[in-house]
């Protein structure tokens, strides 16, 4: 288990700011009068150390604090554009950064957790001992920035005052940051006291871009310090590893809740979204999948949107399960990003009227963002994140640059989303959870959608989620597994974790189990029978699998049971694509449907190979595990190594 203030806290050792006399005198050192003036009204003496210890750590020329307000809202974005970190487009309102060619997403091998002597950490982690990081951010980050302005941020992760809001500090030198982190969350500088003292905590973030170099890259890393609730990043300029309230604080918030608030809360890698049933009723889900898997598309779906990305989940006095989104806005992939899939984001995108930071795209002649699935006629030339770009350009190896990279983003505001709930967004209720679904890239083994027996089998769902690597991390490749979809932000053991999940679904003070399902959009022709790598289906058809499962969740329709769970009945599905003006035939349904029960049972013991390689995993894991197998062999022995779904009907 993760200790709070255990070991050196290295930010206040190596800031050596000891009392509020000493941050008083380098406040007033480095920050100009009205910005002095700011921090006199935050009266909590832990948060003034951390912003103190982060200017002496830092040393930069000069301060700026950002309230939120609409004056400094507007400084910030002049910041960005006169540094020329971000520049003006065309469209008002609209501004590009790039980041350096080879940063171009979460820097997963030089990203560590800062670990006391004998912590353990996820297998699939790295770690760092306190004093080795203690020494490399006292050699590498002390002083970094001279020349520079210093930003300080307040921030919600979270609608003001719900249960799982959790206050935090941004401190960075990087404009671009400080402009994304104003668009992304709640800007709490009123409130910023009362919240650190009801949630009892709040989060730092210290970043610095040093001098954005391609020389530099070797020295960037992520370092995460769990038990003082700190994250440090240098040399960085990507958000995803410098937007540190994002993934970063993410981190500590599943620690928070894995550790602190088992049975209680839980912080997941996972969108919000509502859909509109029969007779107007609402229906609202959370959904986990790992970046680049279809998370932001499936939540647009929805007809009450509230998150594409984060959730904090916990258990209300009702005995409901409650969702908010610690966001308010989305720093989402673009690519494949069109008019027939993504009519609402398309609208923001391409009309005036909605702030956007893009990142990484083509600007073509024009001055007009450009990217690689967009449904537009291809540019010929413009610039990119590799410099100038043409039609038909290779780099060093001969290999072709894309028009734009893999990973790029825009950053906007919920509020410009034509289909965003403020309200329930906003409420600190929370908005009540009834399905909860997990998908991966999977190409050739799990149908569409299926829901779980009963919550333990959601939670094995959960568990089991593949994914082919995609263009979010730098070094990834491959099938990789990414249990619950938020591995990558699990700091401590798996096995700390799935107990945790376990003793959540079956909490006594959860009254009104949701639905737990998995989703699947990635099946090909080729593994159903057909020829060629493409989808089985389309981007739309999402709906039809969350319509389903709205049905399930208000007991709608019934189901097909299997080893593995339920699923759809053919006529019910036919009746859904009917809705999105699309044909459903019988072939294509038992193609979805079908269970290769090979490909399943390889599923299942390559991920009981890995499971039984972590300590003190849950033994629930491997009992459900072996009663699917069981159930799976026998069908099998019975029909084949394919089963459709007469068949599974039948059995």
């Amino acid at each position: 288990m993760v200790e709070l203030k255990k070991g050196v806290d290295i930010l206040s050792d190596i800031g050596n700011i000891k009392n509020i006399q000493e941050a008083n005198v380098i406040i007033e050192k480095k920050c100009d009068a009205e910005s002095a003036e700011k921090l006199t009204k935050i009266k909590n003496e832990e948060a003034i150390l951390k912003i103190a210890n982060s200017i002496s750590l830092i040393n930069p020329d000069s301060v700026f604090v950002n309230t939120g307000s609409e004056a400094d809202l507007i400084k910030v974005r002049e910041m960005a554009i006169e540094k020329g970190e971000e520049k003006q487009l065309p469209m008002k309102d609209h501004t590009i950064h790039f980041d350096l060619a080879k940063e171009q997403a979460r820097i997963i091998d030089r990203t560590f957790y800062i670990v006391n002597e004998n912590e353990t950490t996820s297998s699939l982690a790295k770690k760092i001992l306190r004093k080795e990081a203690h020494s490399y951010i006292n050699d590498k980050f002390k002083g970094i920035g001279k020349g520079m302005t210093l930003l300080i941020g307040f921030y919600s992760r979270g609608p003001i005052g719900a249960q799982a809001s959790i206050p935090a500090l941004e401190i960075t030198t990087s404009t671009y940051v400080m402009h994304s982190a104003n668009i992304l969350y709640r800007n709490a500088f009123d409130e910023f006291d009362a919240e650190a003292e009801r949630r009892g905590l709040f989060l730092t973030n210290v970043h610095s871009e040093g001098q954005n170099r391609e020389e530099d890259l070797p020295n960037a890393r992520v370092f995460m310090d769990r038990s003082w609730l700190t994250t440090f990043s240098m040399y960085c300029t990507y958000a995803g590893n410098t937007l540190l309230l994002k993934k970063g604080n993410h981190r500590f918030a599943v620690d928070l809740a894995t550790y602190y608030n088992q049975g209680k809360e839980l912080s997941e890698h996972m969108f919000i979204t509502g859909l509109t049933g029969a007779n107007g009723r609402k229906t609202f889900f959370a959904g986990a999948a790992p970046s680049g898997c279809g998370k932001t598309t499936t939540a647009m779906v929805g007809s009450d949107f509230i998150g594409d990305d984060l959730a904090q989940l916990w258990i209300a006095p009702d005995g409901t399960l409650r969702g908010i989104n610690p966001e308010v806005g989305i720093f989402g992939i673009v690519e494949d990003v069109n008019r027939e899939g993504d009519p609402y984001l398309m609208k923001c995108l391409r009309e005036e009227g909605t702030e956007v930071i893009w990142t990484n795209v083509l600007i073509d002649e024009n001055g007009v963002p450009q990217w690689v699935g967009n449904g537009e006629t291809p540019s010929k030339k413009g610039i990119n994140f590799q410099g100038e770009w043409y039609e038909g350009k290779t780099d060093e190896n001969g290999k072709p640059v894309p028009l734009s990279h893999p990973n790029s983003r825009c950053t906007l505001r919920n509020t410009a989303i034509a289909n965003y709930n403020n309200q329930a967004a906003e409420d600190p209720k929370g908005a009540e959870i009834k399905v909860i679904t997990y998908s991966g890239r999977d190409s050739d083994t799990m149908p569409p959608v299926w829901v779980a027996r009963n919550s333990d089998h959601g939670v094995v769902i959960g568990a089991s989620i593949l994914s082919a690597a995609t263009a979010t991390e730098v070094g990834a490749k491959g099938v990789r597994r990414q249990p619950w979809a938020n591995e990558p932000f699990i700091a401590g053991p798996l096995a700390d974790y799935m107990q945790a999940q376990f003793v959540f679904f079956n909490s006594g003070k959860l009254k009104q189990k949701p639905v737990m399902a998995g989703l699947n959009y990635f099946l090909t022709h080729a593994a159903r029978g057909g020829k060629g790598n493409g989808l089985l289906g389309e981007k739309k058809d999402v709906k039809v699998w969350l319509g389903w499962l709205e049905k399930m969740a208000n007991n709608d329709v019934e189901a097909i049971e299997t080893p593995i769970g339920f699923i759809p009945k053919y006529e019910d599905l036919k009746e859904l694509f009917k809705e999105i003006d699309k044909e459903y035939s019988k072939d294509l349904y038992n193609k979805h449907f079908a269970f290769y029960i090979d490909n399943i049972l390889a599923r299942i013991e390559l991920q009981e190979e890995s499971y039984k390689k972590e300590g003190n995993i849950p033994p629930h894991l491997f009992e459900i595990y072996e009663e699917q197998r069981k159930g799976l062999q026998a069908l099998k022995d019975k029909f084949g190594s394919v089963v459709s779904v007469e068949q599974l009907t039948q059995a």
